[in-house]
């Protein structure tokens, strides 16, 4: 489909957003080579203000993409190893009491950061897990009846091995709604991976990377975001995707109202990123897979053996949407 205006264009495109996620996608290919569609998918959930899941084998550039988005955004970002004996208190703060003062003193957590990269997020147990809830869905910590507000922006990055599922707690699906994208990184192309064999030594390129953008322009680029044009047919479409989703005979559990929202969310992301400030049907069908696949339940799925594990799962989850997307009439 031809990457064409379907509706007429705003004068007030904005200029600032559009470079945010070039400048952006441009620091992070510069390491993770050969991968334009991981690294879109990542700006595109920087931009709307989304959490990423990345799914994959060790050793593919997971971390080293929570890196990169960090560096290109000139700021550190928090690193938290998952295990079964994480505590939530790890994650969130703690208050401890301060004799000298005769008051409690509020640690913050490792969550008080702007890119928070949660590894092998499902090795950490269901109450750990459910200790991330509140800060992706509201960017607030609540300890002892105090909030806590987070800075914006605020992303979550978290990875997991969905082939090895021996110590593991497959995230639920209220956990799994949470993630507005998720991903695969792959391995590189043969011709890629070759060149990265022979040019790259001991030094880690992501080291290299400079700020990019800075945190205001971010704020500013996702504010933009919500001004993208969506045309009544487009929506009509999107809706349509989902609303199958609920009836299909193969799935047990659709898209929710929220799944839908960050659809749309995540395609108005996706125009800018393309330098639109209008939505075409290629923008919501190019992220039905990754915003939509992990939103669902496949009947006949057991929850308890890890619905969210292991390639035929997954792969049958994106087969399912892709059939819907097959079946669903694009608006001219």
């Amino acid at each position: 489909m031809a990457d064409g205006p379907r509706v007429k264009q705003p004068e007030t495109v904005s200029a600032l957003a559009f470079e945010v996620a070039q400048k952006l996608a441009k620091a992070v290919e510069a390491v993770l080579t050969g991968k334009p569609d991981v690294v879109e998918r990542a700006v595109v959930t920087l931009l709307a203000r989304g959490h990423l899941l990345i799914e994959d084998v060790p050793g593919v550039g997971k971390t080293t993409l929570a890196r990169a988005l960090a560096r290109a955004l000139g700021t550190d970002f928090r690193r938290v190893q998952c295990t079964s004996d994480l505590m939530p208190s790890e994650l969130l703060g703690v208050n401890v009491y301060n004799s000298a003062e005769r008051r409690f003193e509020f640690r913050p957590g490792p969550v008080f950061t702007h890119v928070l990269v949660a590894d092998e997020i499902n090795r950490a147990t269901p109450k750990t897990q459910s200790a991330l809830l509140e800060v992706m869905s509201e960017r607030q910590v609540s300890i002892d009846g105090v909030t806590h507000v987070l800075e914006e922006p605020f992303a979550v990055i978290a990875t997991q091995n969905p082939d090895d599922m021996a110590g593991t707690y497959p995230l639920p699906e209220s956990q799994l709604d949470r993630f507005l994208l998720r991903t695969a990184v792959g391995y590189p192309a043969p011709e890629v991976e070759k060149r990265i064999l022979a040019t790259r030594g001991g030094a880690e390129p992501v080291d290299t990377i400079e700020s990019a953008v800075t945190l205001a322009q971010l704020v500013e680029a996702q504010r933009e975001v919500d001004a993208v044009t969506v045309d009544a047919s487009v929506i009509d479409y999107a809706y349509a995707i989902v609303q199958t989703t609920r009836a299909h005979d193969g799935i047990a559990q659709g898209v929710s109202t929220r799944g839908a929202l960050a659809f749309l969310k995540a395609a108005r992301a996706r125009a800018i990123v393309r330098g639109r400030s209008y939505v075409i049907p290629d923008d919501v069908s190019e992220l039905a897979v990754p915003v939509l696949a992990h939103r669902i339940r496949l009947a006949g799925v057991d929850l308890g053996a890890g619905a969210w594990t292991g390639d035929a799962r997954r792969d049958d989850a994106s087969r399912v949407i892709h059939e819907i997307l097959q079946r669903t009439d694009v608006p001219l």
